[in-house]
């Protein structure tokens, strides 16, 4: 999740940094494979809804980046592929596919811009907060259920407002869930980012001796 992606908000902080000697990964799993399709898929899929606005095919890969979201934590259990690459990779796919869809939804007018300044500023601020962690000794935190509840909502919000942008029957229906999904993330969005906050400012004030 780059900077912010790495901190996912209501994230349990307190792990101390390991030792550089004993920081081992793998880089070529089937999970971390399938977080790399999801990269990929980003541009793609902004191009969709900017360019010729073919929206069906933009949400068929949002569909795909939700699957493969579900998938790699999946595989990465049942074959033991789990890696400190895959923690950072699974987060990023997130994290680039708000912002993306934010950007797109934004200039598509479907959206107001000042969500979507919500949004992405929480997570610029919460990306502050991992020098501070990594000075005070303790390395960026788990993932959080609270975190992971609010991307959720999100990442589900987002295809219902492109079809709530058409019109119809169809259209009629998926708006109200689609305003549901956004209120709800956003909130949940931001209360975890408090929590996390919180959370530093207590380790920042107990560093690692």
């Amino acid at each position: 999740m780059t900077a912010g992606g790495a901190v996912e908000s209501g994230q349990v902080a307190g792990t101390q940094l390991p030792p550089a000697a004993a920081s081992t990964d793998r880089l070529w799993t089937v999970p971390n494979a399938l977080s790399l399709l999801r990269l990929a898929g980003v541009p793609v899929f902004l191009w969709l809804l900017l360019g010729p606005h073919a929206d069906g095919w933009a949400l068929a890969i949002l569909f795909v980046s939700g699957f493969t979201d579900w998938a790699d934590g999946v595989l990465a259990r049942k074959l033991n592929q789990t890696s400190r690459i895959g923690a950072l990779l699974d987060p990023a796919a997130d994290r680039l596919y708000i912002l993306a869809t934010l950007l797109g939804l934004v200039l598509r007018h479907i959206i107001p811009w000042w969500l979507a300044v919500v949004i992405v500023g929480r997570d610029v601020v919460l990306g502050l907060c991992l020098p501070l962690l990594r000075r005070a000794g303790y390395a960026p935190p788990e993932v959080h259920y609270l975190g992971k509840a609010a991307t959720f909502c999100l990442l589900y919000a987002f295809p219902f407002l492109l079809l709530g942008a058409h019109h119809g029957t169809v259209a009629d229906v998926a708006r109200p869930i689609a305003w549901g999904f956004t209120l709800w993330g956003t909130g949940l969005y931001l209360f975890a980012g408090a929590v996390y906050l919180h959370q530093v400012a207590g380790l920042v004030r107990r560093p690692v001796r």
